[in-house]
Formats: C-alpha cells, structure tokens, sequence
C-alpha cells in the first residue's frame, strides 16, 4: 500500500520552503501527499524553535499528532526543524512517540528517514546545518499559484545577543544567482506573479560567494524573468542596507516598493546589548533616504520590547521614536529569554507583565499610525493582485505592492469579472486601519 504522508508546517516563511521542498521529495519519491492527518500514515511535523511561544507550539503539535496513533492511520511521526536541530536528544528521550528526526540541514534526505522510520529504526538526522537546497530539488508548492517564497540564503552571521537562528541555521551562505534565476523561471512557467525573496539576512548576499553585495543585481534579473509581475523583498538587515540597493528598488517598477527592515530597538543603550548595528541616528537617516527616493513606500519593522535593562525611559523615547517615524507596519514582540544567547545571561531581565503592556502599548501607538498613514492612499490608483472573491459581500479581496502576503492588511475590491491571481489597476476609496477598499478601474 502506498503510503500516505501529511507534512504540518509551523513558523517562518523558510520553513515553508524547507516543507515544500520534502514534500516535492516525498512526491518524487511515489508516496501519496495528504492534508488530512486523520488518513497519514506518515506525518511530517517541520517546527519552528525560535522562541518559547513557538517551541511551546511546537511541541503541543507533535503530541496532538502522536494521539493519531491511537485513533487513525498513523504509523510514523517524524519531526523536522529548528526545534529538532536544538533538542535532538531531548525530543527523542522524552517523546518516545516519535519515530524520526530530522535537522534543518538534512531534510533532503526525508525519504531516507520516512523509510527508516517505517522500518522501526528510530532514525537521526541531525548534523551541522551547512546544506543549501538547490533547484535540482523538486518542490511542491503550498501558497496559491501565483505567489511563492524563494530562499536566496541560508543560516546569518550577525551575531544579535537576543537570536538563536544561527544555532539553529547555521553560517550565512548565499545561493548562487544560477540557481536562484533557474527557481524562478520555474515557478513562472506554473503562473506565479509574485517572488518574495526571503534570508535571514537578505542584505548581505552575495557577500560570500562574489566578495560584494549582490542583492540589487539578483533582484533586476529576478525582475526580468518573463511572467513576474512584482518582486517582494523579505527582512533586510539595516546595516548592509546601501544606495545601490535603495537606487534599484526605486527605479525598478517591478520590484515592490516595499521595505521589511527589522530595527528591533531604537534606544542606542539597547542596540548595543542587543548587538545591532547603527545607533538610532542612522537609522532615522537611513528611512529618510528610503523615502526620499520611494515617497510611496510601506515601510515594516519588528520591535523588540523588555529587552534586558529597557527602562521605562528606554521605552518612552522608544514610542516616541515609533511616533516620528511612523512606520507604516510594525510588528512588536516581547523579548523572549533563549538560552545559549548572550542576552540570556544579561542583568535587568523585564518583568513578563512589564513586557507584554509595554508591546500593547505600542501597538495601540501604532494602529493610529497605521491609520493615518492608511488615508493618504484615498483616491489614489494601486495595482491589487486579486487574491479571491466573497459571493456574500458581493466583493474582491487582494493585496496591493505594499503588503505581503499573510501578514499585512487587504484590499477590498467592487468590480465585475476580475480574474483571482491577476494585477487589476484599483482607485481607493476607503481606508481602515489596515486594510483599504476601492473600485477596479476598467
């Protein structure tokens, strides 16, 4: 009988790729891919071990999964992820219900451990996380057809006090152009529109294979592969954020004007124990030029608050820095204690309940930001890839070059006959405090 293999996917949008890629293997390899996990015989749990909320999820889902075995076809559960490459052990002596492990570096091999584990053998997978999948790897796309993540990197080398990524992920190491260019010219062809260029660091690649930044050079021959219609990039580290690449995003009309900058903290006490580059100085110079060559850009960043020793102070002029940039998305997180970091064994450690009213805090701050920021779009004209249709409300619902997909806001579409996965030329209307809404232009 042929097995049946349900792949769960948890955390970022790499983990994502790292799911499709087993799944394309998985498929190669003649088992039967599933979404019900009533009806796997193999399930496939890729989690995410970046923070105690995600391991916490993590490990709810494995043990949700496991119960299976009692009341379906379950016959191996097999986890894969950053949670497997910290806790290999630990997973394994204290959950004897799982059949497989496989670390971030490894999970070309799932076919291997699918059959050992089916065998009985409790195979484990885990060395160091130096692979880089390449597009000789078949994928088996998740998002809607006409959007997808390409990974242009692998593992970073900033050596932030707070992250365990690069425990977990390894040393920065860049695709090759080749391969990346070859990955895109592939999605093409299936009709994806969208490429959202994701790295840990995407800013610095290039930096080890060709000696020099080649983000602005990989996202004008991304742009001209035929067929795609926006370039999206994905987590830009400020401190390799240079001209070149503010020059190319801006003249490029094909690459969304669309910034994700994670700054974490604007206090220069805190940037230094975090081990950030900049001080707040550049960074407020920094988005100045980005918006002085793209007036229209959305511009995100992610928030760190309660770091170890943030003062109130800290985060008064913390919000004040939030309220003069006003960052069109923003998102916030309480700092979380990880061990094996530097910032674990920091003095000053903030109180969980100090922490989590000073990230609501800020997040009401923003939503007025947002807001505000939302209005100025009225009456202007936006392309919008239409995404679906509500029947109920008689209306389409999309995204616009400046939001991404899952994370940020909507746009709600009257309009007759607009195609899902298509551009439509849009003249808002209306604005919420995310999301806009308007009428399609014939």
């Amino acid at each position: 009988m042929t097995e049946r293999v349900k792949v769960v996917t948890l955390g970022c949008e790499k983990n994502l790729v790292d799911s499709e890629i087993m799944s394309g293997l998985i498929d190669q390899r003649g088992y039967t891919l599933t979404d019900d996990a009533q009806d796997a015989t193999v399930i496939i749990v890729n989690t995410c071990g970046f923070i105690d909320a995600a391991k916490e999820e993590s490990v709810n889902t494995i043990l949700d999964m496991a119960d299976l075995k009692k009341t379906a076809n379950l016959k191996a559960l097999i986890v894969s992820g950053c949670l497997t490459q910290r806790y290999k052990e630990e997973l394994m002596q204290e959950m004897p219900e799982i059949d497989g492990i496989v670390g971030t570096g490894d999970f070309h091999r799932i076919n291997e451990i699918v059959d050992q584990a089916l065998a009985g053998r409790k195979p484990i997978y885990v060395g160091n996380p130096v692979f880089n999948y390449e597009t000789a790897l078949p994928r088996r796309v998740a998002t809607p057809r006409y959007t997808a993540y390409v990974k242009i990197a692998e593992g970073c080398d900033n050596a932030c006090t707070f992250c365990s990524i690069p425990i977990m992920r390894g040393a920065f190491r860049s695709r090759s152009i080749e391969s990346i260019i070859a990955e895109v010219q592939d999605l093409a062809s299936q009709g994806v529109k969208e490429i959202s260029l994701i790295a840990q660091d995407s800013t610095n690649y290039g930096t080890d294979l060709y000696d020099k930044f080649m983000l602005p050079a990989l996202l004008n021959k991304v742009s001209e592969v035929p067929g795609i219609e926006w370039v999206r990039l994905h987590y830009a580290y400020p401190g390799f954020f240079t001209d070149e690449l503010i020059e190319t995003m801006a003249n490029n009309p094909k690459i969304c004007k669309y910034v994700d900058m994670p700054l974490q903290h604007s206090e220069d006490s805190i940037l230094k124990r975090m081990r950030r580059p900049g001080r707040q100085r550049d960074s407020r110079e920094l988005i100045a030029k980005i918006r002085a060559a793209m007036p229209d850009v959305a511009l995100r960043t992610s928030i760190i608050v309660g770091f170890p020793g943030e003062t109130e102070e800290d985060f008064e002029r913390l919000k004040q820095f939030v309220a003069d940039v006003e960052f069109d998305r923003l998102g916030v997180f309480t700092y979380s204690k990880e061990e094996d970091t530097p910032a674990s064994r920091l003095p000053d450690q903030v109180p969980d309940d100090v922490k989590e009213y000073r990230a609501n805090t800020l997040m009401e701050l923003q939503r007025e930001i947002a807001s505000r920021r939302n209005g100025r779009r009225i009456g202007s004209d936006i392309d919008v890839l239409i995404e679906r249709y509500d029947g109920r409300g008689d209306v389409y619902i999309g995204r616009s070059m400046f939001d991404a997909p899952e994370i940020d806001g909507e746009v709600f579409v009257r309009g007759q006959g607009l195609e899902i996965g298509k551009v439509s030329k849009v003249r808002v209307t209306h604005s919420f405090d995310f999301d806009l809404s308007g009428e399609a232009l014939a």
